[in-house]
């Protein structure tokens, strides 16, 4: 509706020095009871794939690749679901923010990597070792949300290795 009365108003065509990002962000703006909804529902869908990825994993001969495919998708949702709450952008941002740089990039690269070991390297215990780094690295990355946790966490391994 404030779109709307912008436009009729004028206020629009004044608008001119904004970039093509913000007029995009602008023009896909979401309700917050939309972007709740978007958010439960990519989230429930990146659960259910990663169960159904841990399911299928017993079949005899598919059942390592669909799990692969299944459970690395899963994880895509999981972690695209945020951005319904906080949008793309912020989520991207946030994403490369100094605490959470280095966790994110090997988040990616394992999730990428889990998909080469099983399709094009055809190596399934290699795949197998990057599902488990991206348990690891999700993990770690989820962690980075909460403040102080993952000190927390390096300091109880520190404390343990003694």
């Amino acid at each position: 509706m404030d779109k709307l009365k912008s436009v009729l108003s004028g206020e629009e065509s004044r608008r001119d020095d904004r970039t093509v990002l913000e007029a995009a962000n602008e023009a896909s703006t979401l309700g917050w009871g939309t972007r709740v909804k978007g958010f439960i529902a990519c989230f429930v869908i990146g659960g259910a794939c990663a169960i159904l990825g841990v399911c299928l994993l017993f079949l005899p001969r598919v059942g390592i690749i669909l799990f692969i495919v299944f459970y690395t998708f899963g994880n895509i949702c999981a972690l695209g679901s945020t951005m319904f709450l906080m949008g793309p952008m912020k989520q991207l941002k946030r994403m490369c923010d100094k605490t959470r740089a280095l966790a994110t990039a090997i988040m990616i690269t394992c999730l990428v990597l889990t998909l080469c070991a099983a399709f094009w390297w055809k190596n399934f215990g290699l795949a197998l070792l990057f599902v488990i780094l991206q348990v690891l690295s999700f993990t770690w990355y989820s962690l980075s949300y909460i403040p102080f946790v993952r000190d927390a966490i390096l300091r109880l391994v520190a404390m343990c290795m003694r």
